[in-house]
């Protein structure tokens, strides 16, 4: 008997391990993370703000995503101007040496999935990913 595309589509979700670089006081992290379990997807979540990611996940992380480091830093965070970011001169290794150090900086929620992540403002991005999957 075939099985049903909602079943196969449901199986393939849960062949390809989803991760959601996460924070839980953020409102776009906590719906991203809302719509993908509504959608049957419960991902491995990554609270990067205690474990943040070193410069190779990093490197990793921009390149699924398409970004340059630039892109996803939080220009809103007092350690943006604190640490002076704006400052076109500044190489891509400082600034991620800065992400690395200082994770709040982070555009999130980021979700990734295989090779390709997303980053999900507004939440409702997730569900090209997932869609896909």
């Amino acid at each position: 008997m075939p099985l049903s595309r909602e079943l196969l589509t449901l199986e393939k979700k849960q062949m390809t391990k989803l991760k959601i670089y996460y924070n839980p006081d953020c409102s776009k992290s906590r719906a991203t993370l809302a719509l993908l379990e509504e959608n049957g997807v419960n991902p491995e979540i990554i609270y990067y703000l205690e474990t943040p990611p070193d410069m190779d996940e990093l490197k990793a992380l921009l390149k699924q995503l398409g970004l340059g480091i630039r892109e996803i830093l939080r220009k809103s965070e007092p350690e943006y101007e604190e640490l002076g970011l704006d400052d076109d001169s500044l190489s891509d290794e400082i600034l991620f040496e800065f992400l690395c150090t200082h994770p709040r900086l982070m555009q999130r929620p980021i979700v990734v999935c295989g090779e390709r992540a997303i980053l999900c403002r507004p939440p409702e991005n997730v569900l090209a990913l997932i869609g896909e999957h």
